[in-house]
């Protein structure tokens, strides 16, 4: 059986490392790789050559293997290339509507998109979202930290002492979880907000305080993800989130409902009110941003307050990103193949919520 692996055009991430490679190919595989796949994530062609792996056009990967991975999103042209019945592997942001995702629904490739596994404790081990996730929660912290002009511990000095930083994380999924470890490891104050109250124990087992508002509400069928909440659960967040956020020197805003607009958390009149030199980086701006005035992939100033939007910040990561997100695919392609590829398990619940043409689930059973 042939894998293919794309080259992901927009990232620095390339779905299967030589390491993982090299696994494969002990298993039986044939692995074809597209010419450059990795140079923006770390790994050379001689790396890929060492594994075993065999260079190739991107059109070869499309008209002749069994199975392609790729990063986040294909092209249009690809999709048509693809043979019929070719499983087709990647992180296609399925929640959202786009021409790309009706494409790859009326192809004659099976598709899964890891974006949309449950959240499970079997699936752990294939959750894409929370590796990337928990590398950008990390690297927020350290380009909060770098654009902030003063000291994150406590620093006793000849001239006195200089207090800790206060950050206030917004959001504490995998993302926020990491970024307040990691902001406590710097030695900052750490408070954070999340909706979900059930989140409480681990907020505070990190370090940080948790910041609550009474009666939010919690969806059990949501998989552990935050739901929309009542509009006055909503205006007493605002105003508790304001308070709080005035007196920060960081903000790292994290906040996201899967399939909906992020909520705005930092409106325009709190920016203006926080202290001078204050950064906010917001990683939910590629869903709108938790911050009324953040932009996705760029940097603004507002009142002399740094606005960092970022959406994949664990893009500046890519080697890493690469080494989770290629296990990530491992460990799915070891759970769906377990007893061939003839016999993937359809109806299981991993494979009913990645496959993209649920209908074929019916069809094939």
């Amino acid at each position: 059986m042939t894998i293919g692996i794309l080259k992901c055009t927009k990232e620095n991430l390339v779905a299967m490392v030589p390491q993982v490679v090299s696994k494969l190919i002990k298993s039986g595989y044939s692995i074809l790789i597209e010419t450059n796949a990795g140079e923006n994530s770390g790994y050379s062609n001689k790396l890929y050559l060492e594994a075993d792996a065999k260079i190739v056009s991107r059109n070869d990967i499309l008209i002749s293997s069994d199975i392609i991975l790729t990063g986040v999103g294909i092209e249009a042209e690809d999709i048509h290339k693809i043979k019929e019945d070719t499983l087709l592997i990647g992180k296609f942001n399925a929640k959202v509507a786009s021409k790309m995702l009706t494409n790859l629904k009326y192809s004659e490739a099976k598709v899964f998109s890891l974006d949309l596994l449950p959240r499970s404790s079997i699936a752990q081990s294939m959750d894409v979202l929370s590796s990337l996730a928990s590398l950008s929660g990390y690297k927020s912290v350290i380009v909060g930290a770098n654009e902030f002009s003063g000291y994150l511990p406590m620093m006793t000095t000849s001239a006195g002492t200089i207090p800790p930083a206060k950050i206030l994380i917004l959001g504490a999924g995998v993302a926020g979880l990491q970024a307040i470890a990691t902001a406590k490891r710097l030695g900052a104050v750490v408070n954070a907000f999340d909706v979900r109250s059930s989140v409480k124990e681990e907020v505070e087992s990190l370090g940080a305080k948790f910041i609550e508002v009474a009666d939010s509400v919690d969806d059990k069928s949501a998989g552990g993800y935050a739901v929309k909440q009542s509009e006055d659960y909503i205006h007493k967040q605002k105003e508790l989130i304001h308070e709080t956020a005035i007196k920060a020197d960081i903000i790292i805003a994290t906040a996201n409902i899967p399939g909906s607009k992020a909520p705005v958390l930092i409106e325009n009149k709190t920016v203006k009110e926080m202290k001078p030199g204050s950064v906010i980086v917001d990683i939910a701006t590629a869903s709108g941003g938790n911050c009324e005035l953040s932009k996705d992939n760029d940097n603004v100033m507002i009142n002399d307050v740094a606005i960092i939007g970022d959406s994949i910040l664990y893009n500046k990561m890519g080697k890493q990103a690469s080494l989770l997100y290629s296990n990530n695919i491992h460990n799915f392609l070891k759970y769906i193949l377990k007893d061939g590829i003839e016999n993937i398990p359809y109806n299981s619940d991993i494979v009913s919520n990645v496959l993209l043409q649920k209908e074929l689930i019916t069809v094939i059973n």
